[in-house]
This record gives C-alpha cells, structure tokens and sequence, in this order.
C-alpha cells in the first residue's frame, strides 16, 4: 500500500528538495514500518526523525491526518492505503 510523507521544509534537503514523499508499505504496516521504509532511500531524514533507540525525537512531531501519533499507539499505529503522515520539526532560536 502507499502512503504519503509530508516533508517540512526544514529536513527538505534530506529528501532532495522534496515536500512529499509516496511510500510503498506492506498492508498491515506502522508509522514505524514507514520510517523504515522512509531509511532505506532517505537514511538522513529518517535519523533526524527518530533517535538512536528508534524512538521519535523529543523535537519531531509526527502526525497521521490531523492526529499527533504519540496520542495513539506511537511508532506502532496502523497504516492504511492512502493515510498522509506529517513529520513537524521544532525550530527553537531567539
């Protein structure tokens, strides 16, 4: 099934320009089974996306339709054909 990532414009130069991203995930398959799939074409945006344990970052936000993940079952909601997933990075500054 494809699912679509919607790339901020922050981490746009870890996907070669792009703003989103159509990836092929088994049926049945995660937000987690999505990064992974999101790594093996875009290691850099996937490794910005979640931490050294595979955990999402504290500073990323990733969001199924208007549904922030980490409200429903984090890196092991379920995906369907279709479904829009929306990384949101943090910028900080002053």
């Amino acid at each position: 099934m494809q699912v679509a990532v919607r790339v901020p414009s922050a981490l746009r130069e870890l996907t070669g320009g792009r703003s989103r991203l159509t990836i092929d995930v088994a049926d049945g398959g995660t937000v987690g089974h999505l990064l992974d799939a999101v790594a093996v074409t875009h290691p850099a945006f996937e490794r910005r996306v979640r931490d050294e344990q595979g955990g999402l970052r504290t500073h990323v936000n990733v969001f199924l339709a208007d549904e922030d993940v980490r409200s429903l079952a984090g890196l092991d909601t379920r995906l369907h054909a279709g479904d829009e997933v929306s990384v949101l990075a943090a910028i900080s500054g002053g």
